[in-house]
């Protein structure tokens, strides 16, 4: 597969998308309803709510554009890496409970899919290597 350019670039984008669409679904989610979200936050005893949905929206909504787009794709996927990794701290560490379990080795697993992004750029099919060529 190393040899196939057009693969490597397919598949780059394709994974760009998947990891994109979570994060969109969930920002619009949030969008929907901040009192809920910012409660949700409060009940995890998570430090300021209000201002951790904002950032919440931002990384999540912002950072999912960036990575469809493929513009400052290594640093929006770095950004999405800490979040994602910090949802899975703030979240999800009751691990008597196998659901938590599951949903903090889910973020693991989606926080080294977005390493991977930070480390090897967003592939051909982006604005990063559009703007490289000019």
């Amino acid at each position: 597969m190393t040899d196939n350019l057009a693969l490597q670039s397919a598949l780059a984008f394709i994974g760009r998308l998947l990891l994109a669409a979570i994060f969109l679904s969930s920002g619009f989610e949030k969008l929907a309803d901040p009192a809920g979200t910012i409660e949700y936050i409060r009940a995890a005893n998570l430090p300021l709510p209000t201002v951790a949905y904002a950032i919440a929206l931002v990384v999540e909504l912002g950072g999912s554009i960036l990575l469809v787009l493929g513009y400052q794709t290594r640093l929006a996927a770095l950004a999405m890496a800490v979040f994602t990794l910090a949802s899975a701290l703030g979240f999800h560490t009751n691990f008597a409970d196998q659901n938590q379990m599951i949903h903090f080795m889910k973020n693991l697993a989606i926080t080294g899919g977005f390493l991977q992004i930070a480390a090897f750029g967003a592939g051909a099919f982006s604005l990063d290597r559009r703007a490289s060529r000019v």
